[in-house]
């Protein structure tokens, strides 16, 4: 048996057991990495581990980093706070507010399950509250989440964007992020027509700032008050921003511009930013470090590795080129999508999106397809599954059901309306991507 193959089977393996064990994925990768680099590659342990990208392992831990920061002194409070304070008492406009924050959340570094956790149980409240269809509103958060999930300084831009400039692709991070947010936007359009959105909107509750801040404690978020790691008791009313919470937007922003516009390393950016702000708050941050997405950061790394020694096994080549040869690159561009859109709805997008784009190479190099709307493609197909009750997001939605709907009732809605998507949303994403021939 040849190494390609020993490679694959292996993959398919961390997949599996990663999938049914709760074992972090990346450390079944590493563990991979070394058994098939050893012994059917017969590489040592420094050209094993020469696959690591320390431009990305630095770059996901400086944004969790900030963001972890941002949460803790309260910024991620202030922004929900203010956003739903913003829709005036529209109950219509809700689970569109909960899309755009936790869009925010993950464009600015958030992880996508974190971003979840946070606004999901504070939407499935308002949900309950205000008789909104709890599908609804948690496919708007998971979908949000997805939509501003590859922003240039997201963890799926900079692992998509890494991957691609480690393959010597050309790199659209701008075309990236808007096709995903774009699509995302369409299903939460198309959930809101069909699940009963026309009729909130002649509905208005009384936009008192005493009783918003009830929902978003009873949905699990705190409310920051003055002074610096405090949070304002149920039923008082929030104060105006801090100072510090200005520091951390204006953070956010000169890490986007400096990182963008400069074209300066995200990943050293991001960790001075976070750097400076725990300098000016060292005691109220003193555990931020602990908050960083160290399970993310394992996951890449360990899977950027494994996918180092696929390359050198020759495996995305062997795929690509089955794919490839399959009589027209498009069809084969579609298949690679639905791989994507399929392993993901089971196992972890992160883990995945080092891996799908390398197997796509020949695709783009012996037939022309455009790299950008191809990579493109592949990262939004192997993302939009998240709404799957099988995957962290879709779990979570799930976990916090309101009491207006039974737990199973919930869970077949949500299974249903994944289905469609796992069947649906990668042929609707190659169609409008890859097909026309950008």
């Amino acid at each position: 048996m040849g190494p390609e193959w020993v490679a694959i089977i292996a993959l398919v393996a961390l997949f599996v057991l990663g999938t049914l064990l709760p074992i972090n994925m990346g450390a079944l990768a590493y563990v991979a990495a070394w058994l098939v680099g050893m012994y059917s590659l017969k590489l040592d342990e420094k050209e094993i581990l020469a696959g690591v990208s320390g431009d990305l392992v630095l770059t996901l831990i400086g944004v969790t980093y900030l963001f972890a920061i941002a949460k803790n002194n309260g910024t991620v409070d202030f922004i929900v706070t203010k956003a739903v304070k913003a829709v005036g008492g529209r109950v219509a406009l809700i689970p569109w507010v909960m899309f755009g924050v936790t869009a925010l959340l993950t464009g600015i570094g958030a992880a996508s399950p974190a971003a979840c956790a946070i606004i999901g149980p504070i939407a499935l409240g308002f949900a309950g509250k205000y008789k909104i269809n709890p599908l609804m509103m948690g496919m708007f958060v998971v979908h949000g989440a997805q939509g501003g999930g590859f922003s240039p300084i997201s963890i799926y831009g900079v692992i998509t964007n890494s991957v691609m400039r480690d393959n010597g692709l050309e790199v659209g991070e701008m075309t990236l992020f808007l096709a995903s947010l774009v699509v995302n936007l369409i299903m939460a359009a198309i959930l809101f027509v069909l699940l009963g959105g026309g009729k909130l909107m002649s509905q208005r509750i009384d936009p008192d700032e005493d009783e918003l801040i009830d929902d978003l404690h009873a949905g699990g978020a705190t409310v920051p008050a003055r002074g610096y790691g405090t949070t304002a008791p149920t039923g008082t009313k929030a104060q105006g921003v801090r100072v510090d919470q200005v520091l951390t937007l204006v953070a956010f922003v000169g890490v986007a511009v400096v990182a963008l516009a400069y074209d300066k390393n995200i990943g050293f950016v991001s960790i001075t930013a976070a750097v400076v702000l725990n300098m000016l708050a060292p005691k109220q941050h003193t555990d931020a470090v602990r908050a960083i997405a160290w399970p993310t950061v394992l996951l890449v790394a360990g899977v950027s590795t494994y996918a180092a020694i696929l390359t050198q096994a020759g495996s995305p080549e062997f795929v690509g080129k089955w794919a490839a040869g399959l009589g027209a690159a498009a069809i084969g561009a579609l298949i690679l999508c639905y791989v994507g859109g399929v392993v993901s709805a089971f196992a972890s997008s992160t883990a995945l999106l080092p891996i799908i784009i390398p197997i796509a190479l020949p695709i783009i190099a012996e037939h022309g397809i455009n790299a950008v709307a191809l990579v493109a493609a592949l990262a939004i197909a192997s993302t939009i599954v998240d709404v799957s009750p099988f995957s962290t997001n879709g779990a979570l939605m799930l976990a916090n059901r309101p009491d207006t709907i039974t737990e199973q009732t919930y869970y077949k809605q949500i299974l249903t309306y994944s289905f469609i998507v796992v069947v649906v949303g990668p042929l609707l994403v190659w169609a409008a991507l890859v097909l026309p021939g950008w």
